[in-house]
């Protein structure tokens, strides 16, 4: 037995000092030991100082967002039975087009109700909440929390970003404080807050799953959409449009936007609009009444191309987002980017998709000098560029009845030239609801002259139209390949 029993100690021993000395064992670093290891990829759980040992409880950021969020509810009058139905306050990305959700009421001559959400953003009642949630209401009706109800008025709205600023006559309201989106960072902790189904106010919890994401669903509404949606897997539903989403500080990071569902109805993912561009949006909309856009002016490739499509347009690869055209006029022109460059930062934020350009431009104004970092012929170059507004400039674009009509661009001297004009402005889209759309003129036709007046820049064409902003305009123009002058009035300040 003493022979065994020294055997078996003598055993133990040779393995944990001979077979055994190499093998690693982790232990947890102590607070206040300088030099314990652990693993660089080791998520840091070591107690309460923990960043992830926090406890998951809400109820004080869902306590601060309830009372700042308002329930929306909008009435269109009777619409004619050719006119399409009204966009419904929240989309089915997978469907065909924007699904009613209110009720199919196409074709017939009834009110139409809708429901959403918005976030309280001041104490005397200005309101943030989507465009295609107000979108053509002849009524807004707003109620609070407290069940307080009040008639709200449209102040301004942005289709291109989704967002609309409404406004009831209040003071000492409680409000939002912004957060930075900046700093939001996937996997952590947000809550969306608003109204679905037609219930109260609702709070529900998820993570954030992706950052810049790009749907284009906003080209719906709009000719030239901003996305950069932060996703998320908080519940949201019909009826949560434009309400807020906020952080476990109780702060407004986003505003909920849309989702992806094969039904209308939540089924995962939730779309929000980062709250870096709402700020800058909607102080646009209350200063200046429509939005100051910045653009860098440049063309560029998406990052979703195939390689046979980047290989049919010269298209190469490498970190950053890739140019394809610089505009002459543009800042990025004045600061030496070229075609074939991959634009890698912004004002030191990495950039690797056209989301992530889009979503940090759009939070200038033109005017603004930002640090842009490119790669030209392998090296990369950081330098100052001068954001510009559409027409080239830096100037204040105030708001115009020219807004209503639709999107314009000023033609070429190359192209006049081919026209066999001196000068003009062409029709790149027009606004389905403004004066343009009630008459049987068509995208790409080149206006020369307004009421006999040659126009051939933007703000020729803008002058002209807002000498007669409540009267009749007599336009003049030609459709390039066809010969003659193609006359044609509108009646401004009509919808009908």
């Amino acid at each position: 037995m003493l022979i065994s029993a020294s055997t078996a100690v003598g055993s133990m021993w040779a393995y944990n000092k001979i077979l055994q000395k190499d093998a690693y064992v982790y232990q947890a670093q102590t607070q206040g030991t300088p030099n314990s290891k652990t693993p660089s990829n080791y998520a840091k759980f070591d107690g309460v100082t923990g960043v992830n040992n926090a406890p998951a409880d809400f109820t004080a950021a869902a306590s601060a967002a309830i009372p700042a969020t308002v329930h929306i509810k909008t009435k269109t009058n009777a619409v004619a039975t050719n006119n399409l139905p009204r966009r419904n306050p929240f989309s089915d990305l997978f469907g065909d087009g924007f699904d009613d959700l209110f009720g199919d009421r196409g074709g017939r001559s009834l009110p139409q109700m809708a429901s959403g959400s918005g976030a309280i953003v001041s104490e005397d009642g200005y309101i943030v909440t989507n465009n295609h949630v107000v979108d053509g209401a002849d009524d807004i009706n707003v109620t609070l929390s407290n069940q307080k109800s009040f008639k709200a008025k449209l102040v301004a709205t942005d289709p291109s970003t989704d967002l609309a600023i409404i406004k009831i006559e209040a003071k000492g309201l409680p409000f939002l404080l912004y957060g930075n989106s900046d700093d939001v960072q996937v996997g952590q902790w947000v809550l969306a807050v608003g109204y679905p189904l037609t219930l109260e106010a609702t709070v529900t919890a998820g993570i954030v799953s992706a950052k810049g994401r790009t749907l284009d669903i906003n080209r719906r509404q709009s000719k030239s959409p901003i996305e950069s949606f932060i996703q998320t897997d908080a519940a949201v539903n019909p009826g949560n449009s434009g309400g807020p989403l906020i952080n476990t500080e109780g702060k407004l990071v986003g505003i909920n936007s849309a989702i992806a569902s094969p039904t209308g109805s939540y089924a995962g993912y939730s779309f929000t609009i980062p709250v870096n561009i709402v700020k800058k949006i909607t102080s646009d909309l209350m200063k200046f009444g429509t939005v100051q856009r910045a653009y860098l002016g440049i063309n560029y490739a998406p990052s979703n191309l195939s390689e046979d499509v980047k290989k049919q347009n010269g298209i190469k690869d490498g970190e950053g987002v890739y140019v394809t055209g610089v505009t002459k006029d543009g800042g990025a022109a004045a600061a030496g980017i070229k075609d074939g460059d991959f634009i890698t930062k912004i004002n030191g934020s990495p950039i690797s998709s056209g989301a992530d350009l889009v979503g940090q431009i759009a939070i200038y104004r033109p005017g603004d000098r930002i640090k842009v970092s490119y790669v030209h012929e392998g090296k990369e170059i950081t330098t100052d560029v001068m954001l510009k507004n559409s027409s080239g400039n830096t100037d204040v674009v105030k708001t115009s009845v020219l807004d209503k009509l639709g999107e314009f661009e000023t033609v070429s001297k190359k192209d006049a030239t081919e026209y066999g004009i001196k000068g003009g402005v062409r029709i790149k889209s027009m606004n389905e609801k403004g004066p343009l759309s009630k008459t049987r003129i068509e995208d790409n036709y080149v206006i020369t002259k307004v009421n006999g007046n040659e126009v051939t820049t933007v703000d020729d064409l803008r002058k002209e139209i807002e000498k007669s902003s409540n009267g009749t305009v007599k336009l003049d123009g030609v459709y390039p390949g066809y010969e003659g002058n193609y006359p044609i009035t509108i009646k401004l300040g009509s919808d009908n």
